[in-house]
């Protein structure tokens, strides 16, 4: 009966053995080409940031008596979509959206910190509202909109999911870490197998 059992552990030890061979690591882009592309998205971050200065925060005298600040979520998008001309409707919305669409690709590169779905547009909402706040207090003909915020949240969130991740984790792997943990996992396991073999 010992030798059996002994026998059944020794099989269950080798069945193991071959199905919980570690994980392949990832191969990571070569580190030039790493420096390469986080240089090129500090540079792309840098121009986008002016742009953003230059659509945002340039005085609109023209505007002062027509714009008006809103503190209700989906007031300006229900005023959006009441225009009779639908190409206005998708200028307001549609643009945005992209604006915010840079965040969710520009982050994962430049922070690999910042990846997330939660993270990402938690701080594009943070810088966001930040312009927001300085338009409605400082700038001429400019008002803050709590619905430009949500918008330009949700266009980060559209950038990362659909590019920014990949983008992310060609640049900044981090299944290393993942992967030697299982091995050392896997070895432990190994290691237990056989004492309980040998016992």
């Amino acid at each position: 009966m010992t030798l059996f059992r002994t026998a059944l552990r020794t099989r269950a030890a080798k069945s193991g053995r071959r199905t919980s061979a570690p994980p392949r690591e990832a191969r990571a882009l070569p580190l030039p080409v790493r420096l390469l592309a986080m240089l090129f998205a500090f540079a792309a971050m840098v121009a986008f940031a002016a742009a953003l200065a230059r659509l945002t925060l340039e005085p609109s005298p023209a505007s002062k008596a027509l714009v008006h600040s809103n503190l209700h979520p989906g007031r300006s998008l229900h005023a959006y979509l009441s225009q009779p001309e639908l190409r206005d409707a998708v200028k307001q919305i549609g643009g945005n959206l992209l604006l915010g669409v840079p965040f969710g690709l520009l982050l994962p590169v430049l922070a690999p910190r910042a990846r997330g779905i939660l993270r990402v547009p938690a701080l594009t909402a943070a810088v966001m509202l930040v312009v927001e706040l300085v338009q409605g207090a400082l700038v001429t003909g400019r008002a803050f909109d709590i619905d430009d915020v949500i918008l330009n949240t949700a266009g980060a969130l559209v950038g990362y999911l659909l590019l920014g991740r990949r983008l992310g984790r060609a640049v900044h792997p981090r299944d290393g870490r993942r992967t030697r943990r299982r091995t050392r996992r896997t070895r432990r396991t190994r290691r237990t197998s056989r004492s309980d073999a040998k016992a």
